[in-house]
């Protein structure tokens, strides 16, 4: 079991990993090893989520979640199969923690009195100014 935060852990049997050739650096073994690291993790199924984190993750996932509800969360950032492997997984943990933190409610709110002021008497200063500019009207016309 991986801990995620308290009361949220997720079952190390509903991960998946696959190998593939990795993008950028590797030296001679580039074209040869599979060190990228393509992590798959089943939303639909994870029932260890709440139902309110699962929802944020999805959001949260954007473009790395299928059709499918599959998150999937891509590692070559390193030149070795463990190391991309580790960095697949933090990401996946990192990205369920943000998920598991309830976004605090938006207060409304009101402009004080003396920021209305303010702003009305700048907006009648910027309206002088441009008025200034206009060219004068000719008395021959």
């Amino acid at each position: 079991m991986i801990r995620i935060a308290p009361g949220i852990e997720i079952d190390e049997r509903s991960i998946e990993e696959r190998f593939v050739r990795a993008p950028g650096p590797g030296g001679q073994n580039v074209n040869k090893l599979a060190t990228a690291v393509q992590l798959r993790f089943d939303l639909a199924a994870a029932k260890a989520l709440p139902e309110a984190v699962r929802e944020r993750l999805g959001r949260l996932a954007g473009r790395r979640l299928t059709a499918g509800g599959i998150l999937i969360i891509e590692a070559h950032r390193f030149r070795t199969q463990e190391r991309n492997r580790r960095d697949a997984l933090e990401r996946l943990v990192a990205l369920i923690r943000r998920a598991a933190e309830r976004p605090r409610p938006r207060r409304k709110t009101k402009p004080s009195a003396a920021k209305k002021r303010r702003r009305l008497t700048e907006t009648r200063r910027r309206g002088e100014a441009k008025r200034r500019r206009a060219p004068v009207a000719s008395l021959e016309e």
